[in-house]
Parts: C-alpha cells; structure tokens; sequence
C-alpha cells in the first residue's frame, strides 16, 4: 500500500495535476476531497467529467462514474468481500481502500485510458430494442449507422499508421524535382501566352479594364473587411449590453426587500472598514514596506562585506540582544505587578488588535476570492452565451434545485419498492424450488406405488393422453374458426373486386389513348433529348476552353502588371539617384562662393576631420586618467581606513559613556539604599 500511495503522489505532484501533496497530507484527506481528486483525475481522461461535486447529487456522480470506469474497462476487485452494490457505495463515500487502487490504476494507464475515452465517444454503441428494428426506417438509419461505425475505424487506423510513418528524404526530393520541371513547363506556357497575348490590337484597354477589375475587387474586399468588423463589433456590444442587464438584474435582486436603514446600516460598516484600512492597517503596510526599501537601499549603498565584517556584525548585534534582555529582566524585577492597574487593559487592547488584524486578513482574502469567482462566472457567462445557451436566473435555479430534490426523493422512493419487489421475488423463488423438490418426492412416491401395484406407467401415460385430448380439441377449435374466417374473408375481398372493377371501367377506357398518347411523347421527347445532350456537351467543352484561356490570360496579365509596377519603381529610384548625383557633381564644380553649396564630399570631410579630433582628445583624456588612478586608489584607502577609525573611535566613547551612566545609576542606587537604611 505504501509503494502504491507514493506512486499515486507522484503523479498527483507532477504535471498536469500539480497538487503538491506528501504522504500526511494526502492521508488526510476528507472523504469529499478524496473524491474530488479522484473526479480531477477521470475529467483529464474524459472532459465530460468536468463536474463540481458539490452541484451533483451523489447518485448521479455514482452512476457517471461507474459507467466511465465501465467504458475504460474497469474491473473492481468484488472478489475479497462484497459486490458491486458495495464497491458504489464505497466510492460514493470515498473509501481508501476502494479509491487508492481505483487511482492507482487510472494513473498507470493515463494516456491509454485517454484514447479509449476519445474513441467510446464514436465507438460505443447504442443499442436499439430489437421490435423497433423491425421498422425500415429505423433499421436503415442503424445499418447506416453500423457503417459510418466501421468507417470510423478504418480511418483511424490509417490516421495512426500516417502519424507513425514519416516521409523519406527521397520521396521528398523527388516531390521537389517534380515542382521544378512543372514550373518550367509553366514559364514556358507563360512565354507561349505572352507572345499570343501581344499580337492582340486591343491588349490596352484589356489590360487597363483588367486593373480596373482588380482595384475594384480589392476595394470589394475592403468593405467586406469593414462589414465584418461592424458585425463584430455589434456582437461585442450586444455581449456588453448583456453583461450590463445582468449586472442590473443582479443589483434589483440584491435590493429587493432592503430597506432603507438596513443599507444604511451596510454603509456604515462599509465605512468603518474601509476607514480601518486607510487610516490604521495601509498605512502600517506603506511604512513597514518603506522601512523595508530604505532597508534594501541602505544594504546596495554599502560595500560589498567580507567575512570578516559579517562576523562582526553579528557579535554586536548579539550583543545587543544580551544588553536588552538585561534591561528587559531588571525593568521586570524593578516593576510590581500589583501596581500596574493597566496591564489588563493592554492585554485585552493587543487581543482585540489582534482580533481586528486577524478579521481584516480574513476580509482581505474573501475579497479577493469573490473577485476571482467574479471573474470566472463572467468567462463562464460569455463562453455559455457564445455556445448559444442562456445564463439561468436565481428564480430558475431555485426551481431546478427543488424539481431536482422533488426527483431525488421519488428515486430513493421507487429504489426502495425496487428493493421490496426483489425481496419478494427472493422469497417466490425460494417458495418455488421447496414446492419443485416436493413435486419430485411425490413423483417418486407414485410411480413406487405403480410398480407394487403392477401398473407401472400409468400416470405418464395419462398425463399424455390429457395433453393429445387438449390438443385435439384446440386444433379443432382453430381449425373451425379458421375455415369460416377464410370463407367469409374470400366473400369480401369478391365483392371488394367486384367494386373497384365497375369502378375503373369508365377510367382504363379513357386511359387507353392517353397510354398511346404518352408512348408518342416519350419518343419525341428522347429525341429532343439526344439533340440537347450532343448541343450541350459540345457548348461545355467550348467553354471549359474559354474558360481555361481566360484564366491563362488573367494570370498574365497579373504577372505582367506586377512587373510594370516593380519597372515604374526601379525608374523611380534611379532617377532620383541621377538627380542627387547631378546636384552634387554642380556643387562641386561651381566656382562662385554665392553659387556653390557645400556638397556632400565637404560634410563628411568636415565629419571626419570632428570625429579625429574627438578621438584625439578622448585619447589624451585616458592617459590622464590611467596616469591618476594609482594615486586616487591609493587616497581613497586611506579615506576608508580614516573613516572605520573614526568609527571605532566613537563606538569607544559611546562604552565609555556607556560605562559611566552604569557607575553613576549603581552609585545612585547605594546611596538610596543608605538612605532607607
């Protein structure tokens, strides 16, 4: 049991549980968190187990649970002690000894048991009474069913071979060796086209309605774009406007019989907390973590400490620990408790700051818990609204939790009868085996009585003879009723024949020549029909060739306006750059001071000449500094040895003055006991 118990921890702790436990804590366990780990457990399996326990009935959470051990084939141990009535109520009530090999074996087989869950969504099937498959309808919805079933498992079974072969590097390179030679078919088809293409006398204006098509299309999709995100953002704020009414309808419900002292009385403890927190418990926090940064500055400001320091540090700092406690114990020896009428007051002043302390932690974190349940029922509003359900009411919930309890106990009600009946059919089950073996003790008896008698047989043989003399007579009884009711069956269906031919004469007589009429039209309509299909294929072949050159022309047209723009592009910056080259070669050679300007050769010139100089100087500016840093390093040393001695210089005069306020106290201390002497 142990090894099974730090198996289950193990997984618990690790990834995608994460619950930090260890063998007390786990232990320890109530049965209700037991079984919500062991429900966590089975929801990262199956997410329709994705249920609060605390908003489910134990005997739904039961039987969920036993029907998804039953699809994951979970076998119970019912061997050592009971059965599968005692194996549910145990894991309904959370039992270790039911629950630990329970979780044992669902967390040995995770990954298996969570493709078994995903496959008995479309693998497990329904059945179906065998009277309702009698009906076509149904019985072709279910073979339809049955296949689609089959087809599943095929396809994922060739899903999982895909999944575990991987493509080799030739198959890969012979894909690449055939996307080349297809692009060069197609560069060649392309050359072919634009050869065709510019023999056109009207290839302009195609080629400017062409653009024109494309800048409409391209502004078509524009305000596609525009439709969608004003959809969109009529969705959010019809979303907003829901969250709105909600949070309204909330606040009437919150209000509805508050009176007005009753809020009154609200704010008023709204204000003394809140009041609270400013004035006394904020504040306290802002100067602690004041105090803390000050702290921390102080630390960074300081030099970095050797060892040396540390254990100085910490003798003086046991020091004054020591010199406290001294002064500490002699104020308590000093000081009679008799005196001090207030020191019931203090302690009973720390409790109830304590008490307050205490209270507004527990303010704090209920705070801060109800504006993370906030958060979650508002995602959990907007992901059921987005599924397209409806946020019920508190007026339905209370309905549904009382039709829901109103459920429960007719269920306990009709199990218990179910248990009663069985009971019962126990009790007849048994009456009825004592009632066979006296049935057979008493077959025995006669047919002893029959042999000493001399008439071995006779009960058998009239027990036969009843049955023959039965059966002849309900064969006979049968065969009477049968003969009349086919008699007089035949009768009508005569007459019935009889009827419907009188009837139809008239009508096959005026059908005749519309049979003829029908056989005319039939022949004439096939051969309008031929004409058309001949007409019709040839027009559709024309035009998937019309189609296909249209849509070769419309790529090269794409291609060649693509290449016109990127043509215009590269005139563009060239002549811009002429023009720079151009205005930079007539600074240059101008002679005129007024004409010429200073090019681009002067500036970076100058630039060059500036940044020589600064490097120059910069230079020099090290030297002095590599020169001067011995020297520096050397004074400041002697500042800090200079300022440690002063320090320890005043830690001696604060001793010393230590000392003699001690010598004067103790003398102070003579001269009254003197006196009183």
């Amino acid at each position: 049991m142990s090894q099974q118990l730090k198996f289950i921890i193990e997984k618990l702790n690790a990834v995608p549980f994460r619950r930090n436990f260890n063998l007390i804590s786990f232990d320890a366990l109530e049965p209700f968190g037991l079984l919500q780990v062991l429900n966590d457990v089975l929801a990262e399996i199956g997410s329709q187990n994705k249920v609060d326990l605390r908003e489910e009935a134990p005997e739904q959470t039961a039987i969920r649970m036993l029907n998804f051990l039953r699809i994951l084939g979970y076998k119970p141990n019912v061997e050592a002690g009971g059965n599968i009535a005692s194996f549910r109520n145990g894991l309904v009530q959370a039992e270790k000894q039911i629950v630990y090999p329970l979780l044992h074996w669902l967390l040995q087989r995770l990954s298996e048991l969570k493709k078994r869950a995903y496959l008995a969504k479309f693998l497990v099937r329904i059945e179906v009474p065998a009277e309702h498959l009698h009906d076509e309808q149904v019985a072709e919805v279910y073979q339809g069913y049955e296949d689609l079933m089959a087809q599943f498992k095929e396809l994922h079974k060739t899903a999982g071979q895909l999944k575990s072969s991987g493509f080799s590097t030739a198959e890969i390179r012979k894909d690449i060796g055939n996307m080349e030679d297809e692009r060069e078919q197609l560069q060649k088809r392309v050359e072919r086209l634009q050869r065709r293409v510019q023999s056109i006398p009207d290839y302009e204006q195609l080629l400017s309605a062409c653009q024109e098509l494309r800048m409409e299309r391209e502004k078509e999709g524009h305000i596609a774009e525009m439709k969608r995100q004003q959809k969109n953002q009529v969705l959010h704020m019809d979303q907003k406007l829901y969250r709105t009414g909600q949070q309204l309808r909330d606040l009437k419900a919150t209000l509805m019989g508050a009176t007005a002292e009753g809020l009154l009385r609200q704010l008023e403890e709204e204000n003394k907390v809140n009041s609270y927190m400013c004035n006394e418990k904020l504040p306290k926090e802002v100067d602690s973590l004041k105090m803390k940064c000050s702290d921390m500055e102080q630390v960074l400001s300081m030099p970095a400490l050797s060892e040396s320091d540390l254990d100085e540090l910490q003798d003086q700092i046991d020091e004054a620990n020591e010199e406290i406690n001294a002064l500490v114990e002699k104020r308590m020896l000093r000081a009679n408790p008799a005196d001090d009428k207030l020191a019931i007051v203090r302690q009973q002043a720390s409790m109830i700051q304590r008490k307050k302390e205490m209270a507004m932690e527990n303010l704090k974190e209920a705070m801060e818990e109800l504006a993370s349940l906030d958060v979650d029922l508002k995602e959990k509003r907007e992901a059921l609204k987005e599924m397209g359900g409806a946020v019920p009411s508190a007026e339905e919930m209370k309905t549904y939790v009382s039709t829901l309890r109103v459920k429960g106990i007719e269920y306990k009600r009709k199990r218990a009868e179910l248990a009663e009946i069985r009971d019962e059919v126990s009790v007849l089950s048994r009456t009825e085996e004592i009632l066979r073996s006296k049935d057979d003790s008493v077959g025995d008896y006669l047919s002893k009585l029959e042999e000493e008698k001399g008439i071995s047989g006779y009960q058998k043989t009239q027990e036969e003879l009843e049955k023959v003399s039965t059966m002849k007579s309900e064969l006979d009884e049968r065969k009477g009723k049968t003969l009349e009711g086919i008699s007089e069956m035949a009768k009508r269906l005569h007459e019935t024949i009889m009827q419907k031919r009188t009837k139809l004469a008239p009508i096959i007589r005026e059908l005749r020549p519309l049979r003829q009429e029908h056989q005319d039209l039939v022949a004439e309509h096939e051969e309008k029909k031929a004409v058309y299909d001949t007409t019709l294929a040839g027009l559709e072949s024309n035009l998937s060739k019309l189609e296909q050159e249209v849509k070769a022309y419309r790529e090269e047209i794409l291609l060649e306006q693509s290449r016109y723009h990127y043509l215009m592009a590269m005139k563009k910056v060239t002549e811009e750059k002429q023009r720079r080259v151009a205005a930079e070669m007539k600074s240059y050679v101008s002679t005129a001071d007024a004409e010429r300007k200073k090019s681009y050769r002067d500036l970076y010139t100058k630039k060059i000449q500036e940044q020589e100089n600064q490097g120059k100087a910069l230079r020099e500016k090290q030297k002095a500094v590599r020169e001067s840093h011995g020297p520096s390093m050397r004074q400041m040393k002697m500042w800090k040895d200079l300022e440690k001695l002063m320090q320890c210089k005043r830690e001696c005069f604060a001793k010393q003055q230590e000392e003699r306020r001690q010598e004067a106290l103790a003398e102070q201390d003579i001269i009254e006991d003197r006196l009183v002497l």
